[in-house]
């Protein structure tokens, strides 16, 4: 029952894409549901594989969920400073949520940021309704960096966090 976290496979993309549009989808973070211009960038795992380190969680030959990890000057980044790494669009599949793969993602992106030198820091945005990536976030040591809260269009205020490494 162990989770593997391992770089994402060209034939995982529309599996990890439709996971991840689905997990922002039910809990309602798209303003205009199908409809919204970012669930477009949300199934774009191959996009986001050619700029910047995709992981997933995998069981048992299954992909449970995925990550998108940025080391500074990645194109990906939207708030990390130059000696920060950041990650974006953490995303479990509704059925593996609560065992573990989401923390187990976030630890992957924490253990890269701190392989790179002279990365102080690791950075995220989120959205208020993130209550239980909030919960991942807060048991690993990551805290709340309001004066960095951001919004990318508006009306959508986003939260950051940061560790400190």
């Amino acid at each position: 029952m162990d989770i593997t976290i391992r770089a994402v496979r060209d034939a995982d993309h529309a599996e990890l894409g439709e996971i991840t549009a689905q997990a922002y989808l039910a809990d309602g973070h798209l303003d205009f549901n199908e409809d919204d211009a970012y669930l477009h960038v949300l199934r774009d795992v191959a996009g986001r594989a050619a700029r910047a380190e995709v992981l997933v969680a995998e069981r048992d030959g299954r992909v449970l969920g995925g990550v998108t990890f940025a080391a500074p000057g990645s194109p990906l980044a939207d708030i990390a400073g130059p000696d920060e790494a950041e990650f974006r669009m953490l995303a479990v599949a509704h059925a593996a949520r609560g065992q573990g793969a989401g923390e187990a993602l976030v630890r992957a992106c924490v253990e890269r940021a701190r392989a790179i030198e002279g990365v102080t820091g690791v950075v995220l945005s989120t959205q208020r309704g993130m209550a239980g990536a909030h919960r991942i976030y807060a048991r690993l040591g990551f805290v709340r960096t309001p004066e960095r809260d951001w919004a990318p269009i508006e009306g959508l205020k986003l939260l950051t966090y940061r560790l400190k490494l």
